[in-house]
């Protein structure tokens, strides 16, 4: 197997000196214990009150080891480590016996002889059930591995919404993959990291279960931005005497206040530091410098009582000066994934501003295991009637996802809904209603009723009218107002406007109910625009073939079904059009030969450039200059290897030009591209921008978005403050540069941008 057919199926490829760069930041990953063994997990089993099946435990055990036997995990251990310690994980947060059964077997469906059915027989229908739900799918007609992974994440939240207990398995899952990922390729390692913070990071944040949740960010943000994530680490550690001392100082003042008062039991006060990418979002998010984040300090009081959390309130307020505006009740209304305590900002005598937490215990137990604390408190599946409350998000996605033909859809579907910053807004009688950041009025609408929503007109947020478009509010009052037309419907402008996909996906379902024949012709005219954009040229009569495969992916019987799914918005062209303009290349158009290695590349030049009417000519991109699609070429004619592309800005071609040597410019020639150019080439580019924690973070996220495949990035800081990102990416013309540049601009703290040379 070549190098080449090895990264073929990288989204990111990396080459030795990008590697070497990440190494000098990645190489402080902290170590974790990874020599799980059976006996570790007995013992840990013997020592915790709740009562398990060891028996069927050490089976499971037994059945996986065998099954996984001569397999090994990238790191050189035995694969079995890793559903031990996957096991492991689940048993401190208090799961039950066929959970820590299928933890341990979870893996050997897809990567052993082994089937569902032999599980079913030995283990019971439960375990089977569960290892089936984290078991990836493996033959499924789709197109991109990013549509792959968009399905499993779909098939895992079914099941999910049948038995919680597959989504808490797939996060410890994912957690001691995180661990161990110094193990895998860079160009994975980004993947991967970028997956867990998008994905199961905000539904670990959903399900409540902090400590998973903020271990998965803090490893993901240290191979996002391994520069960011060291710095502030350092910033910490540097200040950690200080840090703890202060903490204890402050613990034994409340202490010693509460001596003088009565409890039914005596508090426990705690101390802690907020998560390193907690302190990175603070920082960014807010645009602050670190000693302005002031919640990066907090005690944690628990109490026996809700009536002893308000009373504790008091004393802390009468013992330290509160500072205004942020004291939040999360006891009266607690956040969306049920996390009830009540905070407050104080300042001691110091100066230093901290956060007090306070809860009873029963809060503090759904705070730290969030759903996972049904088992760990023994209501286990006797509490589903609480879990399915806190479970309708779940459908909500997955409902929201089945009106979109795209299945990436669900990848943003969690990205938005599942936002850690939710908002809280009234409703003129007092219900309160959570919301992502920036949803409209349109979203509050949709989320008080479906019909609400169909029906609005306008809206008034605290008494005042605005505009469908505006943004809501924490604390905010708001108020729909409805037509009383029965055939009143949405407009579908509001597919652009709002934010949450619950919204979205009951808007998409109005019109594809009521507006069929409306949809047909909207969508219909909306692929021909598209097809005359990219040039894809084809009678009508072709279109049903040519769209054959599409039909099938997006579930459509007929062309008609096909356009409706378009009108409503149900297919995104814009995901598909990429495809089905190279379809057409390579059907009707004789496409040029598959180009050499990603490293430098080359082509046999037909279809690429045009040379006094011959196009059968080998070419080859100087990489001086690196030319793409767009622009002003010009050719220097080799001996032996045909035509060298260079830009008529290349320095060589105007060094030449300079000297005026007729010898030298007899072998230059004028060429241009081909009006079907189809080449994917390497080009280099700079970014100059001020100095500031998350700015390689702010770029890699844009390159990774844009699908762009990375060859090399780099980055250092001058003498003046700024600070320079050099990157090598793939590309194919220069308005897909030019695109990028504009959205790199963007950034903030960013000087200039500007394409080099290697």
């Amino acid at each position: 197997m070549t190098d080449e057919m090895k990264r073929s199926d990288d989204i990111i490829p990396a080459d030795e000196a990008a590697e070497k760069k990440s190494d000098d930041y990645l190489k402080d990953i902290p170590e974790f214990n990874d020599n799980y063994t059976i006996e570790m997990l007995i013992q840990k089993i013997l020592t915790d009150d709740r009562q398990y099946d060891v028996s069927k435990i050490v089976s499971a055990y037994e059945f996986a080891a065998k099954a996984h036997e001569g397999q090994k995990r990238s790191s050189g251990q035995a694969y079995i480590i890793h559903p031990l310690a996957v096991a492991y994980i689940l048993l401190e947060l208090g799961m039950d016996t066929d959970t820590i059964c299928a933890a341990l077997l979870h893996d050997v469906v897809e990567d052993t002889p082994a089937t569902l059915d032999d599980l079913k027989k030995r283990f019971g229908q439960d375990v089977a059930m569960l290892v089936d739900g984290v078991t990836k799918l493996s033959k499924i007609p789709i197109f991109t591995k990013e549509e792959q992974r968009a399905e499993n994440i779909r098939k895992i939240l079914l099941a999910m919404s049948q038995d919680i207990r597959v989504m808490i398995i797939k996060l410890c899952d994912r957690l001691h993959n995180m661990r161990t990922l110094k193990y895998r390729p860079h160009d994975k390692q980004r993947i991967t990291a970028l997956e867990t913070m998008n994905i199961y990071a905000p539904i670990a944040h959903r399900l409540g279960i902090r400590a998973v949740k903020e271990e998965l960010e803090d490893l993901a943000f240290h191979y996002l931005d391994p520069y960011a994530y060291t710095e502030i680490e350092h910033i910490l550690e540097n200040k950690k005497e200080e840090r703890e001392a202060f903490i204890e100082i402050i613990k034994s003042r409340i202490a010693q206040r509460f001596k003088s008062e009565e409890f039914a039991e005596p508090p426990q006060i705690d101390g802690r530091v907020k998560s390193i990418y907690g302190i990175y979002k603070k920082i960014f998010l807010n645009h602050k410098n670190i000693d302005e984040v002031y919640d990066k300090y907090a005690v944690r009081i628990i109490v026996s009582s809700i009536s002893e959390c308000y009373n504790v309130l008091g004393l802390i307020h009468d013992m330290f000066r509160p500072l205004p505006n942020r004291f939040k009740d999360y006891i009266s209304t607690p956040k969306s994934n049920n996390y009830r305590s009540l905070h407050t900002t104080v300042l001691g005598r110091e100066g230093i501003p901290f956060e007090v937490q306070i809860r009873t215990w029963e809060m503090h137990g759904e705070a730290e295991y969030g759903i996972a604390a049904h088992w760990k408190y023994k209501e286990g599946i006797n509490g589903r009637d609480k879990m399915e409350q806190r479970l309708a998000w779940v459908r909500q996605i997955i409902e929201a996802q089945q009106t979109s033909d795209d299945v990436e859809e669900i990848v943003r579907i969690i990205k938005t809904d599942l936002a850690p910053e939710d908002i809280v807004v009234m409703t003129p009688k007092g219900r309160s209603v959570d919301l992502p950041v920036n949803s409209t009025v349109i979203d509050f609408a949709y989320r008080i009723h479906t019909q609400i929503g169909h029906k609005t007109i306008g809206a008034k947020v605290d008494g005042r009218i605005v505009p469908l478009d505006y943004k809501l509010q924490t604390g905010q009052i708001c108020e729909i107002l409805t037509s009383k037309d029965p055939d009143k419907g949405p407009n579908r402008a509001w597919l652009n406007i709002v934010k949450t996909n619950e919204a979205r996906s009951k808007i998409r379902s109005w019109f594809k109910r009521e507006r069929r024949e409306e949809n047909i012709v909207e969508g219909k005219a909306t692929l021909e625009r598209e097809f005359k954009r990219h040039r894809i040229t084809l009678d009508e009569s072709q279109y049903e073939e040519f769209l054959s495969d599409d039909f099938k992916r997006h579930n459509c019987e007929t062309l008609d079904d096909f356009y409706a799914s378009i009108g409503y918005g149900g297919v995104l062209l814009s995901k598909i059009v990429p495809r089905l303009k190279d379809k057409f290349e390579k059907m009707y158009n004789n496409p040029p030969h598959p180009a050499a290695p990603l490293i430098q590349p080359k082509s046999n030049g037909k279809n690429t450039i045009v040379l006094d009417q011959i196009d059968d000519v080998l070419v080859k991109f100087a990489q001086c200059c690196n030319p793409l699609p767009g622009d002003d070429i010009v050719g220097f004619i080799t001996r032996g290897h045909g035509i060298s592309v260079h830009t008529t800005k290349c320095s060589n071609y105007r060094a030449v030009l300079n000297r005026n040597n007729e010898e030298e410019m007899s072998r230059w020639c004028e060429i241009q591209w081909s009006d079907n150019s189809a080449v994917q080439l390497q080009t280099s580019f700079e970014v100059t921008a001020v100095d500031r924690v998350g700015l390689v973070y702010d770029i890699t996220s844009i390159l990774l978005e844009a699908r762009v495949p990375i060859v090399h990035s780099a980055s250092r800081v001058m003498k003046n403050g700024d600070a320079i990102f050099e990157g090598t990416i793939i590309i194919s013309s220069t308005d897909q540069l030019k695109n990028l540049f504009e959205k790199l601009r963007k950034i903030k703290g960013v000087i200039t941008v500007e394409r080099s040379t290697i």
